[in-house]
């Protein structure tokens, strides 16, 4: 009987373990975890709903949502993309629904639910789960590995499959048996914007704005969607995505780096200086802090952007200079903040970096390096922007992996 032992009891892993023991019930198939309990971060997801995936649909489209790994997985969503995980867990009973933002959850909207299916389905297929088993190192004797356990105990298998997540163990043991691991650094966290006034707006948002790295012109560095004023800074998903694919960036700059936030990126510059000039004539004797053009923009938030603005919140329409309208339409459009360190986001982190996709098969998630060593998960250099598309590459990862492992146990014609 051929021995598999997965490394990680996340999504990723579960995933995986119970793919390879459903496609080749003659395994034993042994699932590893360090912590005393396994799918932690699939507990605490999505403020405890658990986002499981996303109604993307085309894989062109759906890679598009990975700052790190798109190009990898295009190959991988034709084989097992979201129709197949909601059609997965539909099958184990659990029904999710679509919000209006594309994001899935279970109608239950309890993370638990993913948690009790997946530990169901593992009990069901046979997987042997062992929790508060850490390991401390894997070696490779020839087709056999050896994986060695804090208890002292050491545990053998024909292969091996690495679901870690962005655990430094699970870094170090791959470097071990010969991958280069690109540097870890945190994605998905909210900025830090210390300017008083503008933190007094907490709880403040707007449907949608947009966010952008001042000086630079690559198109990711600008992302669009709802932000979220909080005593600390800004938030939202526009903000979540900027961090996503500026991960780098913002990293090697320490953080420190000018923002511009368009508050009415559906406007042009020339509507917005219109829309003005219509409040000049046609609001002339109001004050300018109490008529607002933009019904979008919050009356607080309107009375912000005046203030920075140097407009005297007190001045009559019919006063506004051209050169104040001027300024009020920069700072609608793109005014500037300085961003001073970040805040992970709730409870929920994301890492990019990890194994190099290069060193991996992304049709089988087999090593190059190393036969019978596979990988799933964010322990690869992987992450997705927030809505279920990090879960998404775990789920996909992990079912190729598993399927592969199972066949690669069956005699080939």
């Amino acid at each position: 009987m051929g021995e598999v032992i997965v490394i990680g009891g996340g999504a990723a892993g579960f995933f995986a373990a119970i793919a390879c023991a459903r496609e080749n019930p003659s395994l034993k198939v042994t699932l590893l975890e360090a912590a005393p309990k396994t799918l932690a971060k699939v507990k605490i997801s999505g403020g405890g709903r658990c986002n499981v995936t996303h109604s993307c649909f085309e894989p062109g489209l759906l890679v598009g949502h990975y700052p790190r790994g798109g190009k990898a997985l295009r190959g991988a969503f034709s084989r097992f993309q979201p129709r197949d995980t909601i059609a997965w867990f539909e099958q184990e009973g659990v029904e999710l629904k679509t919000e209006p933002d594309g994001r899935l959850f279970p109608t239950s909207d309890d993370s638990a639910t993913i948690v009790q299916c997946l530990e169901q389905a593992a009990r069901n297929t046979g997987v042997e789960v062992g929790t508060g088993l850490a390991v401390v190192g894997v070696g490779k004797n020839l087709d056999q590995f050896q994986v060695k356990l804090k208890s002292g105990e050491s545990l053998s298998s024909d292969r091996l499959l690495l679901a870690t997540g962005s655990s430094p163990q699970g870094y170090a043991i791959s470097r071990h048996l010969g991958h280069e691991i690109v540097p870890p650094v945190p994605s998905l966290f909210t900025f830090n914007l210390p300017e008083p006034k503008l933190n007094l707006l907490a709880g403040v948002s707007v449907v949608e704005g947009q966010v952008k790295l001042a000086n630079r012109k690559e198109k990711e560095f600008g992302q669009t969607g709802a932000i979220l004023i909080t005593h600390w800074g800004i938030s939202g998903p526009a903000v979540l995505k900027l961090s996503a694919w500026g991960a780098r960036v913002l990293q090697e700059s320490g953080y420190r780096h000018n923002l511009q936030i368009n508050w009415l990126p559906s406007y042009k510059s020339e509507v917005i200086r219109q829309q003005l000039i219509s409040a000049k004539k046609e609001a002339s004797k109001k004050i300018i802090a109490n008529f607002r053009p933009f019904s979008q923009i919050s009356q607080r938030l309107w009375q912000f952007l005046i203030e920075r603005s140097n407009i005297e919140p007190s001045l009559n329409w019919a006063d506004l200079s051209q050169k104040k309208l001027e300024a009020l339409v920069g700072e609608l459009e793109k005014g500037e903040y300085a961003i001073a360190g970040k805040s992970s986001f709730k409870d929920e982190f994301v890492t990019c970096g990890g194994v190099a996709l290069a060193e991996v098969n992304f049709k089988t998630m087999e090593s190059r390096l190393c036969p019978g060593l596979y990988f799933a998960g964010e322990v690869l250099d992987i992450d997705g922007v927030t809505g279920g598309f990090n879960f998404q590459s775990a789920w996909t990862t992990g079912y190729l992996a598993g399927v592969a492992i199972a066949h690669s146990f069956l005699p080939h014609s």
